[in-house]
């Protein structure tokens, strides 16, 4: 690979993707093998979303994105204020409940507010399949969406299975909004394979 070729390499799409998912992978490993405990878990987790804030800028500087035009970049900026919010309130929770022993309200009350910003995210996808004018944007858009929710399902299900069959361990609910996530990004490589075009990410 020539200099000029990595070089452009390190500032594609699959580059800073690979980079997010392999950090995800890897600190979703530690933690389901019991190496780290569930504050260090979601400390790191600030790692792989900063990866794919990066990816998301990635994706808008292609002429895919330009194409889908003012509807992609409301939702670009709609995912990183949530983002954003879904990783301050998550410290926010880690270190209140690390450090002090509220009542069951003001706990019910911070550990609603990742799940809230989470929510955000769903809702920028919903505005952005709502608000595209292209036709082929939005198909993309909506069959990567198809394949995450299929994943997800699929693997919330094969799991919660496993589970009851004392197979594998307990996994917290919150990680089926994850797989969805892993999904989208799924979804994406299989539109850029499929129509050249990766929708969203």
């Amino acid at each position: 690979m020539s200099a000029a070729a990595g070089k452009s390499f390190t500032k594609s799409v699959p580059f800073w993707a690979g980079l997010a998912f392999g950090t995800f992978g890897a600190v979703m490993g530690l933690a389901l093998t019991g190496a780290i405990n569930a504050a260090t878990t979601m400390i790191l987790m600030i790692v792989p979303a900063g990866l794919f804030f990066q990816t998301m800028r990635a994706a808008s500087s292609k002429s895919a994105c330009a194409v889908a035009g003012e509807a992609q970049r409301r939702y670009l900026k709609r995912v990183a204020i949530f983002s954003s919010a879904y990783l301050v309130v998550l410290a926010l929770q880690v270190s209140l409940l690390a450090d002090a022993d509220p009542s069951l309200a003001v706990r019910a009350g911070i550990s609603v507010l990742p799940g809230l910003a989470v929510l955000g995210i769903f809702w920028a996808i919903g505005r952005l399949i709502v608000e595209e004018q292209d036709e082929f944007i939005r198909m993309l858009v909506v069959r990567q969406n198809l394949v995450a929710t299929a994943l997800a399902l699929g693997f919330a299900t094969l799991w919660g299975f496993l589970e009851a069959g004392e197979v594998v361990p307990h996994l917290e609910a919150y990680w089926f909004a994850v797989a969805f996530f892993f999904g989208q990004f799924v979804g994406a490589v299989s539109n850029k394979l499929t129509f050249g075009s990766w929708g969203a990410l």
